[in-house]
């Protein structure tokens, strides 16, 4: 069962890359042109022109421009951060399938004791934990706090640990080093507790 799942996943994954450089590259295509056009770099009449406005722009240009006019930026970038949005969804997408199917490899290869499953159930803790950490970066460079409905789940994983260790980790600077000293401590932890269980 689990061993077709991974082999169903590897072909997913087969598909997946291919699929995702051409919808980056095609992406980066119609974000030249319409950068190029709306610049007037290229002339906005031109049929390429034409055609990525009438039927590239309303459905992946006009709906990041929207977003970056609500935020107060120049609807000059839509294209590019359409562009970023399409290579970081992409990548997204290629590492959670990736993971999930590194995930079920595993299962079906520790599926024969309770240590090796406990193990795996802690492996699987701490990533998500990890997974919190990065999360909590990537929000404090956005602008995302505690009380965002996008980001508040970050910080209601880490938050019990990272407290505590902001009252002992002295900043530098500005810098505040307490998510990278908990990153590495709950690697250090992992393998602690995960070596314990399989011994």
């Amino acid at each position: 069962m689990l061993g077709s799942a991974v082999g169903l996943l590897d072909l997913l994954l087969a598909l997946l890359r291919p699929a995702v450089f051409a919808a980056g590259a095609l992406t980066a295509v119609a974000a030249l042109v319409s950068y190029s056009a709306r610049t007037r770099r290229m002339s906005p009449f031109s049929p390429l022109a034409r055609f990525t406005r009438d039927r590239v722009d309303p459905w992946l240009i006009a709906p990041m421009e929207r977003r970056i006019l609500r935020a107060g930026g120049t609807p000059y970038a839509a294209p590019w951060w359409a562009l970023a949005a399409v290579v970081v969804g992409g990548l997204v997408l290629l590492s959670a399938v990736g993971f999930l199917r590194d995930q079920l490899a595993m299962l079906a290869y520790m599926s024969g004791s309770t240590a090796s499953l406990a193990a795996l159930l802690v492996r699987w803790t701490f990533s998500v934990l990890r997974l919190a950490l990065f999360a909590r970066v990537i929000a404090s460079w956005v602008g995302g706090g505690p009380y965002s409905k996008w980001w508040r789940w970050s910080y209601v994983l880490t938050e019990w640990f990272l407290a505590p260790l902001r009252q002992v980790v002295p900043t530098i600077g500005m810098i505040d080093i307490t998510v990278l000293i908990a990153y590495f401590g709950l690697g250090l932890l992992e393998s602690v507790i995960s070596s314990a269980l399989l011994r």
